[in-house]
């Protein structure tokens, strides 16, 4: 049950340090879990670049076939990205989050057994590689979009910048960690038990996903009505400043529809996600391109952008709240992603300069997401929010299909897979324009000065 059905008044409009205490206690208390389980989600739906270091000579697969496994996972994810989102604010975020995680690390781990569920279906192995992919979709659709709900219901959208960079770091730090483990895993387990290093990493990476959804379904509260670690006042506190939110908020999805700026919010979203999926399905592949040959040394220089983007991120997101400013906050980031990500084109003979632009790109697109990700709750509330914020997500996850192609189409049309970054460039420069299209009135934090 979201906070808004808590039977409390709105009183005074709430100040910028109202509740500090409050929402210090709220955060600590499951941003860091959430943190954890967007790591892994993350990593579950993209280490399928590094397993592609290997997978695609053991099974025979060319890069056209991993492109389009890659991407199809982005077809399940969006055709039940808004019923996954309406179902999580229905019955709550402890159960449907748990059962989220729960079978995405199934079947995340399950594509490591490509073969014999091909050989044991009769499908064929392109056939049981596309199906398991479309399948991690389905299992992981309503995740962002849920959690993004999910902090809706506990913090004010002038305070939900700073919580979001602390849940999207998730996404570098999963990839700064996670490639270094990944390489090793593949260098080091390769053969063990008669298992390639690419199957031991994926049913490794997966086990965590099913074991956080236990913990989540054991510790997490749906709303604050059933946070019994909050004081009545504390609730009440939550639910004042909520509701004075709320007042200038669409509650009703069919008004939502008609609103311009959902639209254009779901199409900054497929340009920055592009950048995102462009990066984490291709880097590894440009760095193994440009002569680094073992799968844990591509790990470590891959881990480099997303260390910058995770610095970049907080530090954008801090500065964002400090000067209670929003939209050039999303709009700069996106513009400096774009200009690097040409030069990172251009440079892409020079591997130590085109990774520093690389690094500088992918700053600008993750500096972009938090503060991005507080613009729907500035506009949407309720029923409209689960909805209205899955109608993005889902619109914006198509962007997966062209980070996944935009490196082997440009490599099929020009011989070189680093052309696709400016497929890139193009779309952030764009987001970048779009954020700006979007009314300054909209994003101001209504705040007492």
């Amino acid at each position: 049950m979201p906070i808004n059905q808590l039977n409390a008044a709105p009183s005074q409009p709430y100040s910028k340090l109202s509740g500090d205490p409050l929402y210090k206690k709220i955060t600590w208390r499951f941003v860091p879990l959430l943190f954890l389980c967007y790591a892994v989600a993350y990593l579950d739906r993209v280490n399928i670049g590094f397993a592609k270091l290997q997978m695609l000579t053991d099974l025979g697969f060319s890069d056209a076939v991993y492109a389009f496994g890659a991407s199809i996972f982005f077809v399940g994810y969006v055709a039940f990205e808004i019923p996954s989102n309406i179902v999580l604010h229905k019955i709550g975020a402890r159960i449907w989050i748990s059962r989220i995680m729960i079978t995405w690390g199934i079947v995340s781990a399950a594509i490591a057994f490509v073969d014999p569920i091909a050989a044991w279906t009769g499908l064929g192995k392109e056939l049981t590689f596309y199906i398991l992919r479309f399948l991690l979709g389905v299992s992981e659709a309503g995740f962002f979009a849920g959690i993004v709900l999910y902090i809706s219901y506990w913090f004010p959208a002038e305070r939900q910048a700073k919580v979001m960079a602390g849940f999207i770091v998730a996404i570098p730090i999963s990839l700064i960690v996670g490639g270094p483990i990944s390489g090793a895993l593949m260098d080091h387990f390769h053969d063990v038990h008669g298992l390639a290093g690419w199957q031991w990493m994926l049913v490794l990476e997966g086990l965590p996903a099913v074991i956080l959804g236990i913990v989540v379904f054991m510790y997490l509260d749906s709303s604050v009505a059933d946070a019994k670690w909050l004081t009545d006042g504390e609730k009440k506190t939550i639910a004042n400043n909520l509701q004075i939110d709320d007042r200038h908020k669409r509650h009703n999805f069919s008004a939502v529809i008609g609103d311009y700026r959902v639209w254009v919010m779901a199409g900054i979203m497929i340009c920055y996600s592009t950048g995102i999926y462009g990066l984490s399905f291709w880097l590894p592949t440009i760095i193994k391109n440009a002569g680094v040959k073992s799968a844990f040394d591509i790990g470590l220089l891959s881990a480099i952008p997303w260390l910058v983007s995770a610095v970049a991120m907080i530090l954008n997101a801090a500065h964002s709240r400090k000067m209670n400013e929003r939209r050039w906050h999303a709009a700069i980031p996106s513009f400096i992603a774009g200009i690097s990500f040409i030069l990172a084109a251009l440079t892409a003979n020079n591997l130590p300069v085109a990774l520093f632009f690389l690094s500088v790109s992918a700053g600008g697109v993750m500096a972009h997401a938090p503060v991005f990700w507080t613009f729907p709750a500035s506009v949407l509330s309720g029923t409209a929010a689960a909805a209205g914020i899955a109608l993005i997500t889902s619109i914006g996850s198509t962007s997966g299909f062209v980070g996944s192609y935009a490196a082997s189409l440009a490599k099929d049309l020009t011989g070189d897979i680093n052309n696709g970054t400016y497929v890139l460039a193009a779309l952030m420069l764009l987001g970048g324009v779009l954020v700006l299209v979007i009314p300054k009135q909209t994003l101001s934090s209504r705040l007492e000065k």
